[in-house]
């Protein structure tokens, strides 16, 4: 009788066990691709998904007031509702246009992929005092500085302009600095991306924005924002 009373307890048990409302597994949170950031092939750096279903390219001047104007009022928006989902990915390819704006590249490049897009943002926001500073300054110093070697006329444009203190928030460190603005190769690969701009998307001014290899009509968030949308 004991028996039978433990045999039908553990059968009510394995019931109400069997009979209670499975528990719906946890849906997996959704990838932030907006963390997602990669150097590419090509020489520029991406952010989202790189199999995303639109892919945004911006052929960018660190000394360009158009680009520093969609960096603050397109690329927020750009990274929250489009490339966070991971439907659109974004690549930033520096189109160098002068000494001053290659010395600021190859810092921004300098701080690394992780910190790339932060160190940008950073030159961007404060393009117009470190322009200023440069164009504060004598025009025979700024063409003294200009006609140095890269290795010696880029250093001096870093400390000059305000570019390393900048760059060095961002872990670029004096030494580190140093090395990347007196490294040809680095300027060399900056050279070969311009070079490759204009020979393969005949480029004449920046902002130039391309979607799936493509350069599209639009010189900002405005006209760029609508082709982001299915259909666009």
């Amino acid at each position: 009788m004991k028996h039978a009373r433990i045999v039908a307890a553990i059968g009510l048990a394995a019931f109400a066990h069997a009979s209670a409302p499975a528990q719906a597994p946890k849906a997996a949170a959704a990838r932030d691709w907006s963390r997602a950031v990669a150097a590419t092939p090509e020489g520029g750096f991406r952010v989202g998904n790189p199999n995303a279903t639109v892919k945004v390219v911006e052929y960018g001047s660190l000394t360009c007031g158009h680009c520093a104007h969609f960096a603050e009022e397109g690329y927020p928006k750009l990274l929250q509702d489009y490339v966070k989902t991971g439907r659109v990915s974004f690549e930033f390819r520096n189109y160098i246009r002068d000494p001053f704006d290659a010395v600021a590249a190859l810092l921004s490049r300098c701080a690394g992929t992780g910190d790339y897009f932060a160190a940008t943002d950073a030159m961007f926001a404060a393009q117009s005092q470190w322009i200023g500073k440069l164009q504060a300054l004598p025009a025979a110093e700024r063409q003294r500085m200009v006609q140095l070697s890269p290795a010696e006329g880029f250093p001096q444009i870093a400390a000059a302009s305000g570019l390393a203190p900048i760059a060095a928030k961002h872990g670029v460190t004096a030494a580190k600095a140093k090395t990347c603005l007196t490294d040809r190769a680095r300027l060399e690969t900056l050279l070969t991306l311009r070079q490759k701009a204009i020979e393969t998307y005949n480029l004449e001014y920046t902002p130039t924005f391309l979607i799936n290899g493509k350069k599209v009509d639009a010189d900002g968030w405005a006209r760029l924002e609508p082709l982001l949308k299915p259909g666009g």
